[in-house]
């Protein structure tokens, strides 16, 4: 156990390779289970700790877990730290189990024993043997976790009904960046003025030195989606992801969609509800799924919107296959522009997750020598990971 904790503190993998904790229970293994539900709470934003994990898989083994509302409990009292957590847990909650249980008080106390045996996943026994009266959560879950690696143009209609629900609870900041100002701290540089005028209001007498330090402030982060016919499998996952991005309460997100030309969709995706705000946007779109100008679009984005100040020192985020019917050394020349103002460049293609893909095409040949960080985005464990990239937390 200690070393599967271990693992999921550096956000990859399922464990040692010797095994899980507890044995497989109907095909499935309560691990697996527990690693996916505590990887979506971190692309959520959640910050789960390792020693957190460790209590979960505890807990789970003294409570069981059969039964739905024995699993939201058990998470909600190991993984959660602070209140403002809860809302983003019931959101991934519901998505990877299903819906949520009625919130009422836990049946077990809130610190659970080390465990002599573990109790089987999905039995539809609960504690004491008590007949389970909810079905068993382990499908829900399995299906969750496979449903982080599939490629999105694959996925039939309830599957996308889930993924969207994943997506949903999916948050996007910016990677963190010093500013200019500063405020009171308990250590670092003195606060020269600070310090006098504290001494004045004490007449003159000593008094402690005042410090300040700088602010830490997320850089904004500029979307721009392809949106044009070749990208029509991932093109609602792609601006779902973007919708998250854009309501997350940490994050300075610009949102455009890049087809036959540019369009600023920031507002559009203002909204909270996702299905509305996807309304909204496709209501703001003219070239929706049409054809495919980069390098001229990239060039309208720069000279409209990035020299005057948006691009400059932001995590651009391109979310495109490559395909260009225009020129692709004028995608090469914007692509050169924008590195030169933004603070990095990600792009992420879907097709990159294909077996055997290589950047062959024009456009996207063009376009990667200025390139930071070229990721996959074909699936909901590339949309993670692309998050994590943004955030700063995690490199090509």
């Amino acid at each position: 156990m200690s070393a599967l904790v271990a693992g999921l503190s550096l956000g990859n993998g399922l464990g040692p390779a010797s095994g899980p904790v507890a044995p497989p229970f109907g095909g499935e293994d309560v691990t697996r289970v527990a690693v996916g539900f505590v990887r979506t709470l971190r692309a959520a934003g959640v910050a789960v700790a390792a020693r957190q994990v460790d209590a979960f898989l505890r807990a789970l083994e003294v409570v069981g877990p059969g039964r739905r509302a024995q699993v939201y409990w058990a998470g909600r009292l190991t993984l959660c730290a602070d209140h403002d957590e809860l809302e983003r847990y019931d959101r991934v909650f519901a998505a990877y189990f299903g819906e949520r249980p009625a919130r009422s008080a836990p049946r077990r106390p809130a610190s659970f024993p080390r465990p002599q045996a573990a109790v089987a996943l999905g039995s539809g026994q609960g504690h004491e043997g008590e007949p389970g009266t909810e079905r068993p959560v382990a499908a829900l879950a399995s299906s969750a976790e496979v449903l982080r690696h599939r490629d999105i143009a694959t996925l039939g209609d309830t599957e996308r009904t889930q993924l969207r629900r994943l997506l949903a609870a999916l948050a996007l900041g910016g990677e963190p960046r010093r500013s200019a100002r500063r405020r009171p701290a308990r250590r670092g540089e003195v606060d020269v003025r600070g310090t006098v005028r504290e001494l004045l209001r004490a007449g003159g007498e000593p008094v402690r030195l005042r410090h300040r330090q700088r602010v830490r402030t997320p850089r904004r982060v500029v979307l721009l989606v392809d949106v044009s016919g070749s990208m029509a499998p991932y093109a609602d996952a792609l601006l779902r992801f973007a919708h998250a991005a854009r309501t997350s309460p940490v994050a300075r997100t610009e949102v455009f969609t890049l087809g036959t030309r540019l369009t600023r969709v920031t507002g559009a995706l203002a909204h909270r509800r996702p299905d509305l705000a996807l309304a909204a946007l496709s209501r703001a779109v003219p070239d929706w799924s049409g054809g495919t100008r980069l390098g001229e679009t990239l060039r309208a984005f720069l000279e409209g919107w990035g020299r005057r100040g948006l691009a400059r020192g932001a995590v651009v985020v391109l979310l495109s296959d490559g395909w260009e019917r225009g020129d692709p050394e004028l995608l090469a020349e914007q692509m050169r522009r924008l590195h030169r103002l933004a603070h990095r460049v990600v792009w992420a293609n879907p097709r990159k997750g294909r077996p055997g893909y290589a950047p062959l095409a024009a456009g996207m040949a063009a376009a990667l020598p200025s390139v930071d960080v070229f990721v996959e985005g074909h699936s909901l464990a590339a949309l993670e990971r692309l998050a994590r990239v943004v955030r700063g937390a995690a490199d090509a």
